[in-house]
């Protein structure tokens, strides 16, 4: 591949001052089970070129799926052209030396199981066995089990000598059952939505403790028929680290997207609330708030070396004890904003340009374990696994349900809530943190299925957290 790409960079004749070519291989595996019966079984593939130019100050973006050379040419003058054509109109124009800098590297996600340790046959009996196992009464309705399995190349070089090569293990599964009684149904499933992604190989799929695992879903699915519904009060709401995965993700993430605050996602995504004067001054939550942005972190889900325009990966601090630092901005959207961010200019795929995504966004661990967070809490409630999410288009007001609740009484979970769900606005509620929870109470999660752009783009993101508590919040039931 990189004698084809060093060449065509060699041989494609525009008079752009600078060129470069992001090519994307990527291969996926899904297996689905529902009700112990096999609904798909199937691999998919997809290989192609996004040629960039950057002429008087503007980029264009073509791509291909063609390495001829004559195809690769072509997208680069249609790239060209659009450059040329939008310099007229430039809100801010940028070079090649800030924005798109000379680099060197590679990133391999580490593994240890190749994905062809199982045939496709043993994955679906595996599956169809957690769809048994997940069905532990009459009162299991529903199960599902699935299975996903991506391996992803990049290529990355420019006509000012930057080769970049990058090798993603992309895994995921999800279980759920769905427990009926009469008009009451719930479900339960593990950890939430595809909540269970990380980058490595098929070591992934079968964990100590799996079987015990998918039983214990069933088992709080048929639990939850009986269960109260959680009281309608203002109290300690604990988080588990499955449900602050989306707390972070759109209270925090979505809201300090540099390119949503410059109005570029405001027809779509939305905007923010936070403002460009607010960075390195805005008190966003309490002390006890530390957020990292920070790829780095061993199988995470999104973490990689390097973004897609080929700024190098590194750990940044967006928010350190409470107070906002820097934003989710590519090297683009720092030199409009005039703000500091991170390396996150990420597509989906090679015919989508990059934007501002998230990343690996986590909370950074505090003092105490599980015990004796809970310990000092007289009366609260105890939420995991998000079931709903409702947030307004500024990431300002939100309303987050779970699938699975523990009544708080005097330092102890004793009586299983159904139903449970909180409401606040970001900034009240990030200022609440009272406690976080330490290392051994961390745990990580992912999702692909972080939605943005136009054309849309669905991309992969991580997110760490320990247990935390929050003070006098509002939470429900129903619904």
């Amino acid at each position: 591949m990189w004698s084809e790409l060093k060449k065509a960079i060699a041989q494609i004749n525009i008079p752009a001052d600078w060129l470069g070519i992001r090519v994307v291989k990527e291969t996926s595996f899904t297996c689905h089970v529902r009700d112990g019966i096999p609904q798909t079984n199937g691999k998919s593939s997809t290989m192609g070129f996004m040629l960039e130019v950057m002429i008087n100050g503007c980029i264009g973006y073509a791509a291909t799926n063609s390495l001829a050379i004559q195809d690769l040419e072509a997208a680069a003058q249609k790239a060209y052209r659009q450059a040329l054509a939008a310099s007229e109109w430039w809100i801010h124009p940028f070079g090649v030396e800030n924005e798109r800098p000379k680099v060197v590297g590679q990133y391999i996600s580490p593994f240890l199981k190749p994905f062809d340790a199982l045939s496709p046959g043993e994955i679906n009996d595996l599956l169809v066995r957690v769809c048994h196992t997940l069905r532990v009464s009459d009162q299991i309705v529903q199960t599902l089990a699935n299975l996903t399995t991506t391996e992803r190349e990049t290529w990355f070089v420019s006509s000012n000598g930057s080769e970049v090569y990058q090798k993603f293990m992309f895994f995921g599964t999800h279980y759920g059952a769905t427990a009926q009684d009469g008009a009451v149904v719930q479900q339960r499933t593990n950890n939430g939505l595809q909540a269970n992604c990380y980058q490595g190989g098929l070591e992934l799929f079968q964990q100590p403790d799996l079987w015990v695992r998918v039983q214990q879903i069933g088992e709080q699915a048929v639990e939850l028929l009986t269960a109260e519904e959680c009281p309608t009060t203002c109290t300690s709401l604990v988080l588990a680290p499955d449900q602050m995965m989306l707390q972070i993700h759109e209270s925090i993430g979505h809201p300090l997207e540099i390119d949503r605050i410059l109005g570029d996602e405001r027809n779509y995504a939305g905007g923010s609330f936070v403002n460009q004067r607010d960075f390195g001054t805005l008190a966003y939550g309490s002390p006890q708030m530390n957020i990292t942005f920070d790829p780095t972190v061993l199988g995470e889900f999104a973490s990689y070396g390097f973004d897609d325009t080929g700024a190098v990966a590194t750990r940044e601090y967006l928010i350190k004890e409470g107070v906002l630092q820097r934003g989710l901005g590519s090297l683009e959207s720092q030199a409009r904003a005039g703000v500091p961010g991170v390396a996150c200019a990420r597509a989906c795929s090679w015919n989508r340009p990059a934007i501002d995504r998230m990343a690996n966004l986590n909370l950074e661990p505090g003092e105490g374990s599980f015990e004796e967070v809970i310990a000092g809490i007289e009366h609260g409630v105890y939420m995991e696994s998000n079931r709903s999410w409702s947030i307004d288009d500024r990431r300002y007001k939100f309303q987050f349900g779970c699938e699975y609740a523990k009544l708080i009484e005097n330092g102890k979970l004793t009586k299983t809530l159904r139903n449970p769900n909180y409401r606040a606005t970001t900034p009240e509620f990030w200022h609440s943190l009272v406690k976080v929870g330490n290392s051994s109470t961390w745990e990580m999660y992912g999702t692909p299925l972080c939605g943005k752009g136009e054309p849309n783009q669905t991309i992969w993101v991580g997110h760490g957290s320990p247990i935390c508590v929050f003070a006098n919040v509002e939470v429900f039931g129903g619904g």
